[in-house]
């Protein structure tokens, strides 16, 4: 019997958004992120098949189904840089800033000697991505544990989150180089010095142009939108400079995800003013909706792709530990850039979680081959997933214990 294609794609998309509702109202009542539970519903559907269950096998080769949770992480980047400004990146500081490039570099170098210590097989290209796939710090699972410590006011919060915002742009800019490093060695022609500084001044060039035009072309064409009276019009047009962004970021070989990133950042609530005034949501809000249904399939999906069969394959629980313990250790890194007087401790700790970052620079590493093979393999790929986890769920009480402990030093003292 003939099935319609798209009966078969919304089958998946109907598994794939129950599951990840059912993960992820898990993980919130045990305290952690709903996004820690989507991820573990994938990997539940993902190895059924080890238990006799393969009705969930098929969802993992759906073209539309990649296809939809590529989208979703695009609208995931855009809503990242809505919640920033170019404004709040430029003020939060030398303190930030110092910490960002210390939680961007150090953990790159680990990450890059941990590939060649337990990967010493494998092509330097893997090793520069598994430091790259370290570099990522996901500020949302932060921002909230703050906020339920009553912590997002303090100094450390602050400089946390100004850091983060800034790791977010470096670590782009870090996979934005690296993959067209590896773009390049998978032409045989592998770039030398001269081609690595062009890939970095391509990079810093587009964010900065982005940026710059961006932030002059986005209010002129908001307020051009804002006369058009059909319904939708602001979230059209936000979505539409987003995808545009995106498009433009792929053009000139970067990712699409840094174009998506520097979108949210230009638009503004200022510069949709006129839609607010009218009675109209603003588009934070707009797009709420649209990531609630997009986002979830691509975390569900990443979930899918681990394969617990790879943990028996000598050296991947090996891999796996060292690669945690290297991600742990290099934010903590980051925390000497903090001045004194600072909880350095708990700032260390607030940059830990990897996150969905983590699993977005995980899964543009399975796309790239060089000499035919892989740069993230399956049993690579399961350990780096288990480092997001681990980093995941060791944040919110590890960050707890860290304000505690300053508080419980300070009663001591009066």
């Amino acid at each position: 019997m003939h099935t319609d294609p798209i009966a078969l794609v919304a089958l998946h998309l109907a598994l794939i958004l129950v599951s990840a509702k059912i993960g992820g109202h898990f993980a919130v009542r045990l305290g952690q992120p709903a996004v820690l539970g989507e991820l573990l519903a994938g990997v539940v559907m993902g190895n059924a098949a080890l238990l006799g269950i393969h009705v969930f096998e098929p969802i993992r080769e759906d073209h539309a189904i990649e296809t939809l949770a590529g989208l979703g992480v695009l609208i995931l980047l855009f809503e990242v840089g809505l919640e920033s400004t170019i404004k709040q990146m430029l003020a939060v500081g030398v303190t930030s800033l110092a910490v960002a490039v210390l939680g961007v570099v150090t953990p790159f170098a680990l990450g890059w000697g941990v590939g060649s210590w337990l990967l010493p097989d494998s092509s330097v290209y893997v090793h520069i991505f598994l430091g790259a796939t370290l570099c990522a710090t996901s500020v949302g699972i932060t921002a909230r544990v703050l906020r339920d410590l009553n912590q997002s006011q303090s100094p450390e919060a602050r400089i946390i989150l100004g850091a983060a915002v800034i790791d977010d742009v470096l670590g782009l800019i870090v996979l934005a180089v690296v993959t067209g490093i590896i773009a390049s060695a998978a032409t045989g022609a592998p770039p030398g010095a001269g081609a690595v500084g062009l890939l970095v001044a391509k990079a810093f060039g587009f964010l900065a142009g982005a940026l710059a035009i961006g932030a002059w072309l986005a209010p002129r064409a908001l307020g051009v939108a804002s006369r058009i009276r059909a319904g939708g019009a602001l979230l059209a047009a936000g979505l539409a400079f987003c995808l545009l962004l995106a498009w433009l970021s792929a053009l000139v070989g970067l990712a699409p995800i840094v174009g998506a990133f520097a979108a949210g950042l230009i638009l503004e609530q200022v510069h949709y003013k006129d839609f607010v005034d009218r009675g109209e949501h603003g588009l934070e809000d707009l797009i709420h909706p649209i990531s609630s249904f997009l986002v979830p399939v691509f975390f569900v999906l990443m979930g899918l792709k681990t394969d617990l069969r790879a943990f028996v394959q000598p050296g991947v629980p090996l891999l796996a530990l060292v690669l945690t313990a290297a991600a742990i250790v290099g934010k903590q890194a980051c925390s000497l850039g903090a001045g004194r007087g600072l909880n350095r401790l708990a700032i260390g700790i607030g940059m830990v979680p990897r996150g969905e970052v983590g699993l977005i620079f995980a899964n543009v590493g399975l796309a790239l081959v060089v000499a035919g093979e892989r740069i993230i393999s399956a049993s690579v790929y399961s350990a780096v997933v288990v480092m997001v986890i681990v980093t995941t769920l060791v944040t919110p009480p590890a960050l707890k214990w860290a304000f505690g402990r300053k508080k419980q030093a300070a009663d001591i003292k009066a």
